[in-house]
């Protein structure tokens, strides 16, 4: 099955992730926002955790780890 618009045309990998991400029942544009920074340089690629993302890996908030303990 191939993922359309309403247009009829094919959808790209960003649109089909908002779609994913925003179908969900109260889902905000949000939970669509990116969390993550591609960049690649002679050959080697590097993932970064935005700054600005909403949810970050590792311990969360609360837990002994994230408070320092």
């Amino acid at each position: 099955m191939t993922d359309l618009r309403h247009d009829g045309a094919e959808m790209s990998d960003a649109e089909k992730r908002h779609d994913q991400l925003t179908s969900a029942p109260d889902s905000t544009e949000a939970d669509a926002a990116p969390r993550i920074d591609v960049t690649e340089h002679d050959g080697v690629t590097r993932i970064d955790v935005r700054d600005d993302a909403a949810v970050r890996p590792g311990p969360g908030p609360g837990t002994p780890e994230a408070d320092g303990a």
